[in-house]
């Protein structure tokens, strides 16, 4: 089963990673791997091109399926092999819910982040102000608190939708590891802390874990001011 699913993906990318999580949850260890250089611009190549129109990573093929969005990789994974592996969506239509809910915040988590982050990076340098910069920090900080406040009222030990591993996990820990990774102040979002420490040595994890991350495993500080 696994020998027919083909992912092109990018190291780092928080939507390939999850990809890739949700992949080794499902026991699809053997899934044909193509990693390729976002800096060299080959999600822009002729052959990622024709299945992905819009040149992006990650990009999946299983059998004559092609599915471009992580998100929905991700659902495709869990449905295809609902019965193998990580039951990564409860069966219960409450507990279904909160995982939904917590999914689609992450992408709210992951632009705030960004925004910040590479705020050099994506903003020209005659277009940057000191204080659009000071309200997007201020705007991650509230989003800190906001998932920080979840963790807190679940109770120590917790995953990010209950007491279980679930596809909300798979989504989010790629976003929530570049806090720590860029330098993020352990102060700002100490129960998001303790949820990472609990869930990097995750097989899942550790087996997907970005490999110019494990060459250059120093943090960067473009979150140390936050």
């Amino acid at each position: 089963m696994a020998e027919e699913i083909t992912l092109y993906w990018g190291s780092g990318s928080p939507p390939c990673w999850r990809v890739i999580i949700a992949l080794e949850e499902k026991q699809l260890h053997g899934f044909n791997s193509k990693l390729l250089s976002f800096m060299k611009k080959e999600h822009k190549s002729a052959e990622v091109l024709e299945l992905n129109p819009r040149g992006q990573l990650p990009t999946m093929k299983h059998g004559d399926r092609i599915i471009n969005e992580s998100f929905a990789a991700c659902m495709y994974l869990e449905s295809v092999f609902k019965g193998q592996g990580t039951q990564l969506i409860p069966d219960d239509p409450a507990e279904q819910a909160l995982v939904y809910q917590r999914m689609f915040e992450t992408n709210t988590l992951q632009q705030k982040m960004y925004e910040v982050a590479f705020y050099e990076w994506v903003v020209p340098e005659g277009e940057r102000l000191e204080s659009a910069l000071k309200r997007k920090k201020e705007d991650l900080i509230s989003e800190l608190k906001l998932w920080n406040g979840y963790l807190e009222k679940m109770g120590k030990g917790s995953y990010l939708a209950g007491k279980n591993f679930t596809m909300a996990d798979v989504v989010c820990f790629p976003v929530i590891a570049f806090f720590p990774r860029l330098g993020c102040p352990k102060e700002r979002c100490p129960r998001l802390m303790e949820y990472y420490e609990m869930v990097k040595d995750r097989p899942s994890i550790k087996a997907s874990w970005p490999p110019h991350w494990l060459e250059n495993p120093e943090a960067e500080s473009k979150l140390k001011d936050l």
